[in-house]
């Protein structure tokens, strides 16, 4: 591993800084992890912040372990600005998936139940409450049950989203590099690794789990898949325009 860059670095401060605040000042969720935009508790600030929140310390220390060791690679080639720009993006990226496909399932199941006679405004009341109709089970499946709460009261926290399309970046730089993480007895090349660890996410998408949790409801695997496409298509935009040879100092 190379010796850590300077905006990797400062990454790396100010999510510890948020963690331990979050730990200390539990309230601090609600202001800085990201809610459903129709929940009263979505900020405009949130799509930003939840980037810098994580859930436990395993969920934290997944991310900056990868962001240190494929975050300094990049910095190193693109500069610090260009580094930064990108880690940001992908980072909104994820979370502009995650939101879309939220909303589809939230919206789906809305209106299952408007047009079982149920008024919008009575279930969002309800929902804005913490609470649930249990007649609402009866009309729609587990899945879409869990899904359409959770994408409600459910919030988001995490640097996955920003991790994965670093991973992306990485593969597109370095396809032939050897990588042998944690789980992964023997060394992959980075142009297998990065599309079969994504590949892994949306099976699991389908099934409702995450690969490594972003926080937040069970299709959080989506931000996932959002940071790595925003990765893909800016790396697909740079090479065009011959990305290497623009380095932002």
């Amino acid at each position: 591993m190379m010796n850590m860059t300077p905006v990797v670095k400062q990454l790396l401060i100010i999510n510890i800084i948020f963690f331990i605040g979050s730990q200390l000042v539990p309230v601090s969720y609600e202001y800085f992890a990201m809610f459903f935009p129709e929940n009263p508790s979505f900020k405009a600030w949130q799509p930003i912040t939840h980037m810098f929140m994580h859930g436990g310390i395993l969920h934290i220390a997944f991310n900056m372990f990868a962001m240190v060791s494929f975050g300094s690679a990049l910095e190193h080639f693109w500069g610090p600005k260009k580094f930064l720009f990108f880690y940001i993006s992908c980072g909104l990226g994820a979370a502009l998936l995650h939101t879309g496909v939220n909303y589809y399932f939230f919206q789906d199941s809305i209106n299952t139940l408007i047009a079982n006679g149920y008024n919008k405004t009575a279930i969002l009341q309800l929902l804005n409450e913490g609470k649930i109709d249990t007649r609402w089970q009866e009309l729609l499946t587990v899945s879409q049950f869990e899904s359409f709460t959770g994408a409600y009261m459910g919030t988001v926290v995490g640097a996955s989203g920003a991790i994965y399309g670093l991973l992306t970046a990485f593969a597109f730089m370095f396809p032939n590099a050897e990588l042998a993480l944690m789980f992964i007895p023997v060394p992959i090349k980075a142009k297998y690794f990065v599309p079969g660890i994504l590949a892994i996410d949306l099976f699991l998408g389908f099934r409702g789990n995450s690969l490594f949790g972003s926080g937040g409801t069970g299709v959080a695997h989506f931000a996932h898949l959002g940071g790595a496409i925003t990765g893909f298509l800016m790396m697909l935009y740079w090479k065009k325009n011959q990305f290497n040879k623009n380095r932002w100092n």
